[in-house]
């Protein structure tokens, strides 16, 4: 108590922080001397203090995506006070995401990543509150989950999930603190956040109104990022959750942050609300949670393909069916694991159309059978190929069901 005394002497005379987010109600919140301690570097800082520290534990933040930008993040809330985490995923935890994915280690690989994530933050912090939402966000529970939160912070990596977050939290009223990353790139801003004044800052519909077209911006999935960057993004995404909630410092509401990892070079943009904007602008004609994977051109019917299951495809080794077998992923993933096929990347496939045999069966497959359907639809397009097999899931499928020893990626 003699702490607490301390502290609380000290904070009088401070300036209080302005904050605009009025439905936490952290008047009534109390700290154990552990916990004093355990934060005692905030609340000697003349411009946070007690006061910000008490709204940290008040909170209640919502974390989508533990991932890459969602581990650093969680990591840094959690240690910093935040007093309810919220985290929604819905993914397991694979060997691949250990490069970056810094919550996790081997011992959690095929686990739930948002369990996982809670029994960590847990153990770095035993006096705040985590809610595990491991289920994926959809149009249908997007607004149910974030109602109930008061700061929405969005660690996701595709525009599905991007746009949704976006309108519920513009609908709900929430801010929704934003990042992504690509490669040597990250970005950050802070969407629908209302001001000390009053005044609302503008959202991603703002910025992108609607999504790029289909295939014109790859995933991280599939164009990849350096394992330290979300690291950096994560943690700067943390910080704006920690000005938001607490009402220290200028949030980065109306501006919008890139940073180069390669140039160490850094650029903010001034973003201003759009009239035009769908969601909330002059004339609105998004008044509901829509349909987002057709929203972002996902649902596009491809035209099929032929395809061939794993346990055809092992029949067929096992029988000594004559066929051609093509993998079209790329150098690196053939080095770490392949079935022996003949390795025809799919950005030069088309180029190696005569090294493709007409008078059998042709087998081709990647990691998952995306790229494989893409690279027949190609080659049946420009050459008349009509003796083309899709392997359906790909090696991982053949993986799973007929070889777990070989190693995935």
């Amino acid at each position: 108590m003699q702490l607490l005394a301390l502290y609380q002497r000290l904070l009088e005379g401070l300036p209080q922080q302005k904050h605009n987010i009025k439905y936490m109600n952290h008047d009534n919140i109390q700290f154990s001397k552990e916990e004093l301690t355990r934060y005692n570097r905030h609340i000697i800082i003349k411009e946070f203090g007690l006061e910000a520290q008490k709204k940290l534990k008040a909170a209640k933040v919502l974390v989508i995506g533990s991932g890459g930008l969602g581990s650093p993040m969680l990591l840094y809330l959690a240690a910093a006070g935040v007093g309810n985490i919220g985290i929604v995923d819905f993914d397991l935890v694979d060997d691949s995401n250990l490069q970056r994915q810094v919550l996790f280690g081997v011992n959690e690989v095929g686990k739930p990543k948002a369990e996982a994530a809670k029994k960590r933050l847990q153990s770095l912090n035993p006096y705040i509150n985590i809610h595990v939402h491991n289920i994926q966000l959809t149009s249908k529970n997007a607004l149910d989950i974030i109602e109930k939160y008061d700061v929405v912070a969005d660690g996701t990596d595709n525009f599905p999930t991007r746009y949704l977050v976006n309108d519920a939290t513009v609908l709900l009223g929430k801010p929704n603190v934003y990042a992504s990353i690509y490669q040597f790139e990250g970005q950050v801003s802070v969407f629908n956040y209302r001001n000390a004044k009053g005044e609302l800052g503008p959202n991603y519909r703002d910025l992108y109104a609607t999504p790029p077209p289909l295939g014109l911006v790859p995933s991280c999935a599939e164009g990849g990022v350096l394992g330290v960057l979300p690291g950096i993004i994560g943690s700067l995404q943390a910080l704006e959750v920690i000005k938001v909630v607490t009402g220290v410092g200028d949030v980065l509401s109306g501006r919008f942050f890139i940073f180069d990892a390669l140039t160490f070079e850094s650029r903010t943009f001034n973003l201003k609300r759009n009239p035009a904007n769908p969601l909330n602008g002059t004339n609105p004609t998004i008044k509901e949670l829509i349909d987002y994977e057709a929203f972002c051109n996902l649902k596009t019917p491809e035209r099929p393909v032929k395809e061939i299951s794993v346990k055809e495809l092992y029949d067929w080794q096992v029988r000594g069916e004559d066929f051609q077998f093509i993998d079209v992923r790329e150098q690196h993933e053939y080095e770490i694991v392949n079935l022996g096929a003949e390795l025809i990347p799919l950005d030069v496939v088309t180029q190696h159309a005569d090294k493709i045999d007409r008078k059998k069966k042709v087998v081709i497959h990647c990691k998952t059978g995306n790229r494989s359907a893409k690279a027949i639809r190609e080659l049946e397009d420009k050459f008349g190929f009509i003796n083309l097999y899709n392997l359906k899931a790909g090696i991982f499928g053949y993986i799973d069901e007929v070889n777990p020893e070989l190693t995935k990626y």
